[in-house]
């Protein structure tokens, strides 16, 4: 932070940094990076479970005070510093170097588990060319003279799920083996990822116009052939119907603001990244709402397919629920077939209620209740790989369905990596960990090649209890301590004026009060109101986990468990060290002042300096 705020300092000087190929590849690529599956398998869980249509008040309140002014402050800060995530933090404020060191971890940590993600949805695409669908159906036991029992007990959809994909162990202390299917899966997604981003945004930027646009196609033709399946209507109606009462659970806003904060992707340094290939003379306040607005809005355009589909789905059980029922009644009652039908039958069922009480309750008939379906709502791998997958066997050409819907989670996830792997390749490339005259493919092999080897550990039996526990704590807690303390970086050491008037020469405008007010006192609150309210949450239950047990008594239902204690410690180490890191630097930073102004022909310079402020960074009055 320079001591004279109105100094007349040099224009940033351009250098030989890699440029976007025009706007449009730039805004591509931070749109592809927000968007991703939790736009399809998490927002419209939200809107389900919290109100319909009355969710969307407190995520676009969160939307409008949160999300958008910590992107644009984000890509502000990228764009006129024109460095990685660590090299920005650095150059406002060496004690904020741990902010750029943090979010350069969440990085890399949400890398190695998203891409086993990814893995289990090309594990998905290669086996939808088989006709008829792998979990369509039960296999036959080992004596072939009836169905596997672990299938036959729960669900096709569920045996192909936990036993023929993650061959998943009972317990997460139970290790299990490497699944060889999950390997070679995995090495072509991290080779996919590596040709995608050899060169970073040289040819992210190419692959970006496939991945960040195809999955709206896909979308749209989900879109119309969701709205034509009986049973949609419903979805959509039980979708949106707003529960205003709701507004009044503190959960429900806390949601929201989570939400908007994960599903931009703020405080894992690839947006900073991103913004930094940007020419210093761009309007990043106009990027940032643009970027905003469509990632939400494909959230809600996500939601009406999904929720078209989960509609069709529920119907359907509704009516195998009035059939089963049916049949039973004629042959109880010796009655004609097709005397009783779907659209007669709670008039049946109160006439034979009041005339023959003792003989239906004989029967054990199942109550139908369309609305019990609809409730039965799921998120996450939950909704992709059990029931979605289950929806698709019942529509007409499921292979083809299956084909389109994992392609587009595929582009979804690969979009977003992108993103990950730019948080974490641009920084490292800044500090020159292989020599200068080493090419970009070298770096770029090094990260997919570790990342490769460190995630084989998620393909083991274990896999996914593990992926459950990153996703959980690495990429939550971490990311609200990053955030706030960029926002307190900038507004209050950096100082929001000076951040105003390079805000102000890059877009040709000055910022108005919304943006003031906001960075300097909703932002900062809001954030540290979530962090509060998720670790309370967090404390007030002991840390558990569901696991696939066919042995348990309750099976097909999940077994409730508690983590051992040195799975506990680990979550605590993945939620904690990330955000530790910035006072720790900042704690060594100052350690350091300390004993080198010892030195007496040291000269103290200023706790918080913008390095170079005067020179280098700098814009013209």
């Amino acid at each position: 932070m320079s001591k004279d705020l109105s100094a007349a300092p040099e224009i940033p000087k351009e250098d030989d940094r890699p440029k976007w190929d025009n706007k449009f590849q730039y805004i591509l690529s931070c749109i592809g990076f927000a968007v991703g599956l939790g736009n399809v398998w998490r927002f419209p869980y939200l809107c389900q479970i919290h109100g319909g249509g009355a969710f969307l008040i407190p995520y676009f309140i969160a939307l409008l005070f949160e999300g958008i002014p910590l992107l644009h402050l984000e890509l502000a800060l990228g764009q006129y510093l024109r460095k990685g995530s660590i090299g920005a933090w650095n150059t406002i404020s060496p004690y904020l170097g741990g902010v750029g060191i943090g979010s350069w971890m969440v990085s890399v940590l949400v890398s190695l588990y998203y891409n086993t993600v990814l893995t289990w949805v090309m594990w998905y695409f290669i086996n939808s060319f088989q006709e008829p669908l792998p979990w369509s159906v039960c296999p036959l036991n080992e004596n072939r003279t009836g169905f596997n029992e672990e299938c036959h007990e729960s669900t096709a959809v569920n045996y192909f799920w936990y036993r023929k994909t993650l061959n998943i162990t009972p317990d997460i202390a139970e290790s299990g083996k490497l699944q060889w299917w999950l390997i070679l899966c995995l090495a072509a997604c991290w080779l996919i990822v590596y040709l995608c981003t050899i060169r970073g945004i040289e040819t992210t930027g190419k692959a970006i116009y496939v991945t960040a646009i195809f999955p709206y196609l896909v979308l749209t033709i989900f879109l119309i052939q969701g709205l034509t399946l009986p049973g949609a209507t419903e979805g959509l109606i039980y979708l949106f119907t707003p529960n205003l009462n709701i507004l009044k659970n503190p959960r429900v806003w806390l949601d929201a603001a989570t939400q908007i904060f994960f599903s931009l992707s703020l405080a894992f340094g690839g947006l900073i990244a991103f913004a930094s290939y940007n020419p210093t003379k761009n309007d990043c306040e106009k990027d940032a709402v643009t970027v905003a607005i469509v990632n939400s809005m494909t959230s809600l355009y996500a939601s009406i397919p999904v929720f078209s589909v989960l509609g069709f789905k529920a119907t359907t059980a509704y009516w195998d629920c009035l059939d089963r029922n049916i049949v039973n009644i004629i042959n109880e009652f010796d009655l004609p077939e097709e005397s009783i039908m779907r659209q007669n039958y709670t008039s049946w069922i109160s006439f034979l209620n009041s005339s023959y009480p003792e003989k239906i309750a004989g029967l054990k008939l199942k109550n139908c209740d369309l609305q019990e379906f609809l409730d039965q709502s799921v998120s996450g791998t939950g909704l992709a790989f059990i029931v979605f997958t289950q929806a698709i066997i019942l529509m007409p050409g499921s292979q083809a369905w299956a084909i389109l819907f994992f392609i587009m989670l595929f582009s979804l996830g690969l979009s977003s990596m992108f993103g990950n792997i730019e948080g974490v390749f641009t920084p490292l490339l800044e500090l020159q960990i292989i020599p200068k005259s080493a090419p970009k493919e070298l770096l770029s092999g090094i990260i997919c090649l570790i990342s490769f080897l460190i995630a084989l550990s998620f393909t083991l039996g274990s896999g996914s209890y593990w992926i459950d526990i990153f996703d959980r704590y690495a990429a939550s807690v971490p990311l609200l301590v990053i955030a706030f303390f960029e926002v307190i970086g900038v507004v209050y050491i950096y100082k929001i004026k000076r951040f105003s008037k390079d805000v102000e020469w890059m877009t040709g405008r000055k910022l108005n009060l919304y943006w003031h007010i906001a960075w300097r006192f909703i932002s900062p609150l809001l954030l540290l109101i979530v962090f509060m309210a998720f670790v309370t949450l967090q404390l007030q239950k002991t840390p558990s986990y569901t696991a696939w047990n066919p042995k348990y008594e309750g099976f097909p239902m999940k077994e409730e468990k508690v983590y051992p204690p040195w799975v506990q410690a680990i979550c605590v180490l993945l939620a904690a060290l990330p955000g530790m890191c910035v006072p720790l630097v900042a704690l060594f930073h100052l350690v350091k002042k300390k004993c080198r102004s010892k030195d007496p022909s040291f000269v103290p310079s200023e706790v918080f300096s913008c390095q170079g402020a005067n020179s280098t960074f700098s814009h013209p009055k």
